[in-house]
């Protein structure tokens, strides 16, 4: 392997990223493109770099590792490292090229460092998008606490409690708030599992956050809608309607 390949170290720690440099020193078909201390300076380094392998730490603050895998639209050959090792079975489950247990030895770092150059040598295929491991890295009983989009080339961290409603756009789901929309990608099943009891799926194409509901319209026989106290009138189905109505006894 002539072209030395680039990787990208992101952990809030300087100490974790000292030690990952160090251990990088045995293999001189890698170089350090850049070393970042939060998820925002993460992504702004895989766009620019473009690294064949990256370390990801999972806890930082402001942008943690899962929500920076939501806002990358490369596939990346990633390393996972962490001192929660609740989230090492997760990482696993989902086939993760690897996965770092702080503290790891440097007999561990290199195996895993050897895992991804055999799959770099032999062409196979990434395993997962980072969009699908992120998913994945939420538990079936998981309840969100905040979401992050891109909005106008920002990153935009939208606590949960903000949103009035979310709508169904085919493979993407628009998040409402009082300051304006969102597009994110991904199913409107994935929110209704795992947003607040306090939304509410009022049809196949919304969910709505039963905190900004002013109140229910009947519009004709059998059909209804909500008003959002925004004066926005949101259709609702016939389940949708038994839903609300349990929820608002």
């Amino acid at each position: 392997m002539s072209t030395k390949l680039k990787v990208v170290i992101i952990d809030d720690e300087m100490l974790a990223r000292e030690l990952i440099r160090n251990y990088l020193n045995n293999f001189s078909n890698l170089e350090i493109a850049a070393e970042c201390e939060n998820g925002f300076e993460g992504i702004k380094s895989i766009n620019e770099f473009k690294p064949n392998l990256i370390f990801l730490d999972v806890q930082m603050p402001k942008l943690n590792g899962f929500e920076m895998l939501e806002l990358i639209d490369e596939d990346l050959n990633i390393i996972f490292s962490t001192a929660y090792d609740q989230y090492a079975l997760k990482a696993f489950e989902v086939n993760a090229i690897d996965y770092l247990l702080k503290p790891f030895s440097r007999e561990r770092f290199d195996e895993a460092v050897n895992r991804v150059l055999d799959r770099i040598v032999s062409a196979e295929p990434i395993i997962q998008m980072p969009k699908e491991l992120s998913n994945k890295f939420v538990s079936m009983n998981e309840i969100l606490k905040r979401i992050v989009v891109k909005h106008n080339q920002k990153i935009v961290i939208i606590p949960v409690e903000q949103i009035i409603y979310l709508e169904a756009q085919d493979d993407y789901v628009k998040i409402v708030t009082k300051d304006g929309a969102s597009l994110k990608q991904n199913r409107m099943r994935f929110f209704e599992e795992h947003l607040p009891d306090s939304f509410v799926r009022i049809h196949r194409s919304y969910l709505v956050n039963i905190n900004f509901v002013k109140q229910i319209d009947l519009i004709s026989k059998d059909s209804h809608a909500v008003l959002i106290k925004d004066g926005k009138q949101l259709p609702v189905s016939k389940n949708g309607y038994i839903k609300l109505r349990e929820m608002i006894r």
